[in-house]
């Protein structure tokens, strides 16, 4: 599975709004100036997260978008499943051979358990401590 720009930038608005939660509505135009990105874009992507209760519009001067739950209650799954699908490696996974279902199965079933572990609070207060698993390619 490929996460689109719909996804990540998705992810952005969340990430966002959990920083900013409790201090009031957030413009789409601040967190599109604030993360260099296009506010046209943004409009088309909040609207999804709306109609699945994951944010609410508040109208007015001072209006703009909250979390409709606390940043904790959200995770990283809810947001990726309204914007990108069914989270699944390949399609028609149910056409593999039992081997082959296994492996993808398995690996559908990891990727769901760190999207759905990992909540808009983990993400907002995310802090790098420069320590990274990383794998060391030799060609």
């Amino acid at each position: 599975m490929k996460i689109s720009t719909k996804g990540r930038y998705g992810l952005t608005i969340m990430i966002e709004l959990a920083r900013k939660h409790g201090e009031g509505p957030t413009s789409l135009k601040l967190i599109a100036q604030n993360n260099d990105l296009s506010e046209h874009y943004l409009e088309q992507l909040i609207a999804p997260l709306r109609n699945a209760g994951l944010v609410k519009s508040i109208r007015g001067a001072y209006g703009g978008y909250v979390l409709s739950r606390d940043p904790d209650k959200i995770t990283s799954g809810d947001i990726i499943r309204v914007l990108e699908g069914p989270i699944s490696p390949v399609e028609g996974i149910e056409d593999e051979e039992p081997a082959k279902r296994e492996l993808w199965m398995r690996i559908r079933d990891a990727v769901k358990d760190v999207l759905d572990n990992t909540t808009l609070e983990d993400l907002a207060n995310y802090k790098d401590t420069g320590e990274h698993d990383s794998y060391m390619y030799y060609i």
